[in-house]
């Protein structure tokens, strides 16, 4: 365990847990017979990168969406529960500090998503923009990624689906504004806190709870449709949190509020642990005893149809608070549906998107 003089502000995770796909890797045996600290750049560093495809087919029953884009891999966001972190993995970074602070960079992702969009074999479904990591991560005010990928979508009359805990997305509400005019775009709101001491150690570079409840009340001011995530729950952090959660989103016009449980898969565990630790000494076993109750035991379940709910009775207290809350505040609201009937093909006009 980190000692409290040396824990990394600003970042979630505070080591990387061995990736299980590298044979090789550094570490400092004994200390005692180095001349300096054996310690890695603390700063961020920014990857390009330029994939023929970008946009990869959903399978999973339990996400409801066709297909995935993510323009960034890895996350300056820091949440420490972050089940992309798994994934930061398969580029042979860690899946702690790595995924936080080396971000790799699709720069040719518009491009891409437009050749693939022009497929004779495309079949017109939602694609979820930033399933993985944020799209709206700060690096996004640079290099705008998120708003060319908008602006195509819009060019091709395609449907999507944004989830961001950033209110950066407020920059591009002119593109949202119109992707709206034919029923083209819903957009999620992460909100997993209201309690600002506990965000800036769970979510340490997102925005805060006011800022984001402020981009609920502008989206749904504009007719956009807007969905709240309060998620993840985290037994013993913020599962007390949910009716004032709720209505909250109610409150500022969101659409429809949804949860997820929070699951440590991977890699995921011993860093969440590592974190709860250091963050709260004090509850720390408890709030890990409770996860484990929503899944069998275990803080990992990857079991379709249960891992996103959890199971036992903490999860099943966790779902009745959240139905009745929705009861109370959401009463007969909901997301209006898609509209797939404009989408048109621009073959050999792709040069006109840029």
């Amino acid at each position: 365990m980190i000692k409290p003089d040396e824990f990394l502000k600003g970042r979630g995770a505070q080591y990387n847990p061995q990736n299980p796909y590298l044979k090789q890797e550094y570490v400092a045996e004994h200390v005692e017979g180095l001349d300096e600290p054996l310690l890695s750049n603390s700063k961020t560093e920014f990857i390009p990168e330029f994939p023929k495809k970008v946009v990869n087919k959903v399978d999973s029953p339990d996400v409801g969406l066709g297909y995935s884009l993510n323009p960034y891999q890895g996350c300056e966001h820091g949440c420490v529960y972050c089940y992309a972190r798994n994934s930061h993995q398969y580029w042979g970074y860690g899946a702690g500090l790595d995924f936080e602070r080396k971000i790799i960079i699709k720069e040719n992702a518009p491009e891409a998503l437009a050749k693939q969009l022009e497929s004779p074999n495309w079949q017109v479904m939602p694609i979820m923009l930033a399933g993985n990591t944020d799209c709206y991560q700060p690096i996004e005010a640079k290099k705008r990624l998120t708003r060319r990928i908008l602006e195509v979508l819009l060019q091709y009359r395609h449907p999507v689906s944004i989830i961001t805990k950033n209110a950066l997305i407020l920059r591009d509400l002119d593109l949202l504004e119109e992707l709206n005019r034919y029923d083209l775009v819903h957009v999620s709101v992460s909100i997993t806190t209201l309690d600002e001491q506990l965000r800036q150690k769970l979510e340490p570079r997102t925005a805060s709870a006011a800022r984001r409840l402020e981009v609920v009340r502008r989206l749904s001011a504009a007719g956009i449709p807007v969905n709240v995530m309060t998620a993840p729950i985290i037994p013993g952090l913020n599962d007390s949190e949910i009716p004032a959660l709720v209505k909250a989103a109610a409150d500022a016009g969101a659409s429809n509020v949804a949860y997820t449980m929070v699951r440590l898969n991977g890699s995921i565990g011993p860093i969440f642990e590592d974190w709860i630790q250091q963050a709260f000494p004090d509850r720390a076993q408890k709030v890990l005893s409770q996860i484990a109750d929503c899944h069998g035991g275990q803080l990992n379940d990857s079991r379709f149809g249960v891992r996103m709910r959890g199971e036992g009775k903490f999860a099943e207290l966790v779902s009745r608070l959240f139905r009745v809350s929705m009861q109370k505040y959401m009463a007969g609201r909901s997301m209006k549906p898609y509209n797939y009937s404009h989408f048109c093909q621009r073959k050999g006009k792709q040069l006109d998107l840029f």
